[in-house]
């Protein structure tokens, strides 16, 4: 059998990054290389195949109708190398991803699933970091992040996980005396509990109450969900959460003033940096996250 000759995979590389990336520079940046650089690969390969894969203007690079064909029969193929690759690499070397996660997420929604995503994937490994202001410590001490925001930078890869609904939560005892109907003067008596990923949840809840003109006689400040659930279920206060942190939370001491839906400005969020997309261990967990829908 005669050998067929293929294009070097360097220029493919190059090819496939500066699609993914979107962008010359930062395909050029993440390679290592200069710009005249990665473009000798990409002229390497359009020469290879006889066709223009790129139109140029100044330093943007547009794909052709050809480009397209090629990077979508090409792509799957080079996806299927990598894992061919990886799986003659010693069984025993382990893939490494340093994953920040908000406490209540991790203990609620990722830590039930996490068994099913090691039986896929048993050579993955997750550090777990739940420190505050994980997205800007994205691409830095952590690979990649669950985030509590209202829109993450436009710079990251962000996938959104939820849609939620804020609810005021407290103790069944102080709901019992509250009552069913929000009352200004027996709620300016109390304590509410406020998270620090979800500053504008209150404004929201009392604007959908019609309670605008409410001022609590302390509001808490939280930088945890597990403690402010916590709290609430103790009798410290009102807490401002979610419908999913109450409801997935399955604690009987808990309960939900008054039944009116009021919209989030906040959802879970999975980002990373685009480029980051290119590492195996990100690029499982990010395929498992879409799929799994936690």
């Amino acid at each position: 059998m005669v050998a067929r000759r293929l294009p070097p995979l360097r220029a493919l590389e190059a090819f496939v990054r500066v699609v993914r990336l979107g962008s010359a520079k930062a395909a050029a940046s993440e390679l290592g290389l200069s710009p005249s650089a990665l473009s000798r690969r990409v002229a390497a390969l359009e020469d290879f195949t006889g066709k223009r894969l790129f139109t140029r203007q100044h330093q943007a690079m547009k794909l052709t109708d050809d480009g397209q064909a090629f990077f979508t029969a090409v792509a799957p193929k080079l996806e299927e190398l990598a894992e061919a690759v990886e799986a003659q690499v010693d069984p025993g070397r382990v893939l490494r991803l340093h994953l920040g996660v908000p406490t209540l997420f991790g203990g609620q929604r990722l830590f039930p699933r996490l068994p099913e995503l090691r039986s896929l994937h048993p050579r993955l490994h997750i550090d777990i970091d739940t420190s505050p202001n994980m997205e800007s410590r994205v691409g830095d001490t952590l690979d990649a992040a669950i985030v509590l925001s209202a829109q993450p930078d436009p710079a990251f890869h962000a996938v959104r996980l939820d849609y939620n609904n804020v609810y005021a939560i407290t103790s069944q005892a102080l709901a019992k005396e509250i009552g069913p109907v929000p009352d200004i003067a027996k709620l300016s008596r109390q304590t509410f509990l406020i998270h620090h990923d979800l500053p504008d949840s209150f404004n929201a809840w009392k604007e959908a109450m019609k309670l605008e003109k409410l001022k609590p006689a302390s509001i808490d400040q939280f930088d945890s969900g597990q403690l402010i659930l916590e709290a609430a279920a103790q009798g410290l206060g009102i807490a401002i959460m979610h419908d999913d942190h109450y409801v997935r939370a399955q604690d009987e001491r808990l309960a939900r003033l008054f039944d009116i839906e009021v919209e989030s400005p906040y959802s879970y969020w999975f980002i990373c940096r685009p480029r980051d997309l290119e590492s195996r261990p990100l690029k499982i967990f990010h395929e498992w996250i879409v799929k799994a829908g936690l």
